[in-house]
């Protein structure tokens, strides 16, 4: 596939960050945690990690990348909360409406950050410092005393001006401007990892490259002999393009999708419904035609008839998840953040000034939503050519294990560790021993061995085979009786009183019969060296007869003279 560089006549681009973003979003939703040390956390792998932490938790000691278990250990009285990229993004609506005061060619890439393109705005304003003044100023009624978190960047491309964005947190007044030119210069000096390529910059590291200047300045067909398209994507990069698909087009009309709401919708869980299955035909439609998207509108129409829209790039082309992730955040901050004032800081006079010059002007943003949804539009914006999916080396899709352990892990993080798990076979005696539960994440390694050096371990015994379809933990209690009504009793050497005549457990149906066949009793002198958990039992294979199912077969065990009912085949 061939690529075109966008050169320094490309059109310049603004970003804007909002450093600690998520931290701000989460002040904003609970103000009584401004004075509390707190960390958001989220699951990587098998570990859970801090994703951002509080001022007054990094001042205890708390670090971004850590363990929850080690920031706990550092920070005394510290609350850890779970990351919701939905709340972030629904706060970070109200940013955009305040930038989109000044231009309305946003483009937001993640809550925290957007940009849009310099040209015309910057003609209006006078220029790229007095745009990115203006875009400063706008900020300070919603972030107060926190306006320095805000970053603003200029540059030429997206990329340049991201990392601009970044570097101005190092000025006075938190703006970056890169002059027309100068992208190669400017980011010379940066590490690789500013690629945003981990694996990438690791080898580059490796091979003693260290900075981004240095990989700019291998020549291009060695990097695409060692590293591949990727590679050579992230070394065009690292020379100051932004990298282009060549046949970049705006797709037909006729793959808009377009959905109406009847009756209108005002939950958000409703709408998002209805977008989902949107985007799955939408991203359908495109793969029949070999393509995919990496620029889409949302487009929305209330019952009053409010016309909203906003845009969502997404760097490579945009999954089915990926896709209706964006939509319901979108849709969340139409519905929930309805007023442009909302959690407005105005801390002093200035910035009751700066908002009351805004409404002057007519920019303050006013497309409130104030009544239902009545119409959701998606219109792909930017298609590239569909690169495939990746199915794993014996069938299936490679991506499924990510999305299902991005899944389990939001669930996790709702119901809380252990609640979410898989069942891992293991060696031992009775069903409910040979079968572990495991949270999800942690290694699948069984606790007892079923193998050492390629031969089987055999338990001696085991209960043998059929394994049984449900298994009780605990066991529940059952009453096992000989043929004259009384309790079924067995002696220390394995010896029964009488042959097992009748069987009753609430778990059977019908609360239990009459028995047709028995095996047993299989002795378990298990641990008998540890007092505390040490334990004498029986085990019995009964089969009883039931009018409805048939028989039913099950699993019963006998221990200090009661009967329990343990499984059932």
């Amino acid at each position: 596939m061939t690529r075109v560089l966008i050169d320094e006549r490309a059109p310049r681009s603004c970003c804007v960050r909002i450093a600690n973003w998520e931290i701000l979003s989460t002040w904003w939703e609970r103000p009584e945690l401004q004075t509390k040390p707190f960390a958001i956390c989220e699951r990587v792998g098998s570990r859970v990690v801090v994703r951002a932490a509080s001022p007054l938790a990094l001042s205890d000691g708390v670090v971004v990348g850590m363990r929850k278990r080690e920031a706990e250990a550092r920070c005394s009285g510290i609350e850890i909360l779970d990351s919701d990229p939905t709340i972030i993004a629904r706060d970070f609506e109200k940013m955009a409406r305040a930038v989109e005061a000044l231009t309305p060619r946003l483009e937001l890439e993640e809550p925290g950050k957007l940009s849009f393109p310099t040209l015309g705005p910057a003609r209006y304003f006078g220029g790229d410092v007095a745009l990115a003044t203006r875009v400063h100023e706008a900020l300070t009624p919603l972030l107060g005393e926190h306006l320095s978190w805000a970053r603003v960047g200029v540059a030429d491309g997206r990329y340049v001006a991201g990392l601009a964005a970044r570097e101005s947190r190092n000025n006075e007044n938190r703006i970056f401007i890169v002059p027309p030119g100068d992208s190669a210069t400017f980011l010379a000096s940066f590490p690789v990892a500013a690629l945003g390529d981990l694996p990438l910059a690791e080898l580059l590291i490796r091979l003693g490259i260290r900075t981004l200047g240095d990989f700019a300045n291998l020549p291009a067909p060695d990097v695409l002999a060692r590293f591949g398209r990727d590679g050579l994507r992230r070394h065009e990069m690292a020379k100051g393009f932004d990298y282009l698909p060549a046949d970049l087009s705006v797709p037909p009309l006729d793959l808009v999708e377009c959905s109406e709401l009847d009756p209108p919708v005002t939950r958000v869980d409703v709408a998002a419904f209805t977008a989902k299955a949107m985007a799955d035909r939408l991203l359908s439609r495109l793969g029949e035609l070999g393509l995919g998207c990496t620029r889409v509108r949302v487009e929305a129409e209330t019952e009053h008839g409010e016309q909203l829209c906003r845009v969502w790039r997404h760097e490579g082309a945009l999954t089915s998840a990926a896709l209706a992730e964006r939509v319901r955040w979108q849709l969340d901050g139409w519905l929930a953040a309805n007023s442009p004032s909302a959690n407005i800081n105005i801390h002093d006079e200035r910035a009751l000034q700066d908002l009351s010059v805004l409404a002057e002007c007519g920019l303050t943003g006013t497309d409130t939503t104030t009544g239902a949804l009545v119409l959701l539009r998606l219109v792909p914006e930017e298609v590239v050519p569909g690169s495939g999916r990746q199915l794993g080396f014996w069938g299936g899709d490679a991506a499924a294990d990510e999305r299902v352990d991005r899944v389990l892990g939001r669930l996790q993080g709702m119901l809380g560790l252990d609640s979410v798990g898989t069942f891992v076979l293991q060696g031992g005696r009775t069903p409910l021993e040979r079968v572990t539960f495991l949270p999800w994440g942690e290694a699948r390694e069984p606790q007892r061995v079923t193998q050492s050096n390629d031969t089987t371990v055999v338990w001696p015994g085991q209960v043998p085979s059929p394994a049984p379809t449900r298994v009780f933990d605990p066991p529940r209690q059952a009453e096992l009786l000989d043929h004259v009504g009384a309790s079924l009793r067995v002696s220390g050497r394995g010896e029964i009183n009488a042959e097992p005549s009748a069987l009753h457990a609430k778990e059977l149906p019908d609360g239990g019969g009459q028995v047709t066949n028995w095996c047993g009793p299989w002795l378990h002198d298990v641990r008998w060296w540890d007092r505390r958990s040490a334990r004498r039992r029986a085990l019995f294979q009964i089969v009883i007869k039931n009018a409805a199912d048939g028989d039913v077969a099950c699993l019963v065990s006998i221990e200090r003279g009661r009967a329990k009912l343990d499984a059932i085949y």
